[in-house]
């Protein structure tokens, strides 16, 4: 049996295979699956994916199992002791902008009952399919994710430049931006339209 196609660029080891197959660009309707891609998508800038999905085990250790309400409350102490774990990525302003972040996340979430219905706005609650040949063609940003990064900035949010929001929109699925010959492309485009959103009481 011939072996499934894959986009290329996760072919470099088991782990990225695997967040490939089973993660990327599946539609989130979940704040804290949500709020781990903010920080771990921030930390990545810069810097290539592949090192932060090694160290994101590190990151659910550091950041409370990715908890906005913990990771908001920390104090100059803890973010000291981050700061020596070789498990994240050791930049202060990196780990101060996922703390910011953290209590603009419970604003929005207040604001608009959850994150997922706040993000799922810059899409009209619509996943957008693009139909990429080649991984050439997949742009680093696009017009969902300049308005998205233009609204987190204005909101107060780090490290949300458009690019890093497009590989965030990417990765939980409100683009679907595997190439059309990758077998993920279609299996995605079949999940169920409406899935659960976690709302957060006012």
């Amino acid at each position: 049996m011939p072996e499934r196609f894959r986009c290329p660029w996760c072919l470099k080891f088991d782990q990225y295979i695997r967040y490939h197959d089973e993660e990327w660009g599946v539609p989130v309707h979940d704040d804290r699956k949500h709020f781990e891609f903010l920080i771990l998508e921030g930390a990545q800038a810069g810097l290539s994916w592949s090192i932060i999905l090694k160290k994101r085990e590190g990151y659910r250790k550091n950041f409370a199992d990715f908890d906005p309400e913990k990771v908001a409350r920390f104090s100059l102490k803890r973010i000291e002791k981050i700061l020596t774990d070789p498990g994240v990525i050791r930049n202060r302003l990196k780990i101060n902008a996922a703390i910011n972040n953290a209590k603009l996340f419970l604003q929005v979430q207040k604001e608009f009952g959850s994150f997922d219905k706040y993000i799922w706005r810059f899409v009209k609650e619509k996943p957008i399919v693009n139909r990429w040949k080649t991984t050439a063609n997949i742009p680093p940003t696009s017009m969902e994710s300049d308005a998205l990064s233009k609204d987190l900035r204005k909101r107060g949010f780090k490290f949300v430049g458009s690019t890093v929001m497009y590989a965030h929109m990417q990765a939980c699925g409100l683009i679907n931006d595997h190439l059309v010959g990758c077998f993920r492309f279609r299996e995605i485009q079949s999940f169920p339209k409406e899935q659960p959103v976690r709302v957060i009481a006012q």
